[in-house]
């Protein structure tokens, strides 16, 4: 991490905006704290006579909301993924970086120094790629973050409702919390969705039992009503949102992947470069003990560095490959091109 980023995260100005960050975070807390009351006091306690019917709807509202809590805390806490030090050009070889006078010569640099590093993305001029604030080559899938100031392993993107970076390190806990925050919002708009009815059946706004008596005071009966409503407007949200997650770990692709493809040093652009299968790619993320997969722990395959491409996985010698362009690639050619770079 450069100097200049240091200066800037200690200033005054920086522990506000600190500060300023955590306010969606706060804010997602508040609304699952009056969606707990509303749900479990005005609904469940005050408003539910039958009892088997209360403990009933109890024991599966706290089973979901365990679950979306714990995977939350996991994203926001789970500390980002940097790359180790090991990955950074030491100070003379970055002096010499900056003063080479043309793209020839910095390319020679970097390629030297990252020759016993696994990487297989390059820049469009097919350079390995160097992060000129943090002075570090950059591990395939990575990118630096400007909220984080720092390179973060298979960056996913930054996410203002956590505060943190979706990256190796929290994608499983990531896509756990937008999966148990639907089952939480639907759970929620299912079991109120019989007081919507009444509320709307009902001129007063107030529900009635089956003696014709009103039950629940009326602003109980709202509460109820706006979790519904807010139940719903979230859980539309969610959908679009888990889903499209959830292709991405199908595929093998990160937000940032998916629009804008990573460079390899053989075959060029290809969205589908690490695309593994549906299964392995599920895998990847989620590991390979189904007892874990739906648990807010740690199970994804790997370090963050070196991620398995589809030409390892079904081999380069299958015949041609299709970059992004249309182009293919003959497995001789591929390696001659391959060792053209290392020369």
């Amino acid at each position: 991490m450069g100097n200049e980023d240091n200066r800037r995260r200690r200033s005054p100005c920086s522990c506000c905006l600190s500060v300023f960050k955590w306010i969606p975070v706060i804010f997602i807390f508040g609304v699952i704290a009056w969606s707990y009351y509303a749900y479990v006091v005005e609904l469940c306690v005050l408003k539910t006579e039958n009892r088997a019917a209360m403990i009933f709807m109890l024991i599966f509202y706290h089973i979901a909301l365990v679950l979306f809590l714990w995977s939350y805390w996991q994203t926001i806490n789970t500390p980002v993924g940097r790359v180790p030090a090991q990955w950074r050009i030491p100070d003379e070889e970055v002096n010499q970086l900056f003063r080479a006078d043309n793209q020839e010569t910095q390319k020679r640099i970097l390629n030297n120094f990252a020759r016993s590093l696994p990487v297989t993305n390059r820049t469009i001029n097919g350079s390995v790629r160097f992060c000129e604030k943090c002075k570090i080559i950059k591990p395939d899938r990575s990118h630096h973050c400007s909220v984080c100031s720092c390179c973060v392993l298979k960056m996913d993107h930054h996410c203002p409702w956590v505060n943190n970076c979706v990256n190796f390190s929290n994608y499983k806990f990531f896509v756990l919390f937008l999966g148990y925050a639907l089952v939480y919002c639907l759970y929620v708009a299912f079991t109120t969705i019989h007081d919507f009815i009444q509320f709307v059946q009902n001129e007063n706004g107030l529900a009635v039992s089956e003696q014709g008596q009103p039950t629940g005071s009326g602003m109980g009966r709202f509460h109820i009503l706006f979790l519904f409503f807010i139940s719903i407007m979230f859980a539309i949200s969610l959908v679009s949102l888990f889903g499209y997650h959830i292709y991405l770990v199908l595929v093998n692709r990160t937000t940032l992947e998916a629009f804008r493809a990573p460079i390899f040093n053989i075959g060029g652009p290809d969205k589908n470069g690490y695309n593994l299968g549906r299964y392995a790619n599920f895998c990847e993320v989620f590991g390979d003990r189904w007892q874990l997969w739906f648990i807010p722990v740690f199970t994804s395959k790997g370090d963050g560095l070196y991620f398995t491409t589809s030409s390892d996985q079904f081999g380069s010698g299958t015949g041609q490959r299709y970059d992004a362009m249309g182009n293919t690639t003959s497995a001789a050619a591929a390696a001659s091109s391959r060792q053209r770079s290392i020369i």
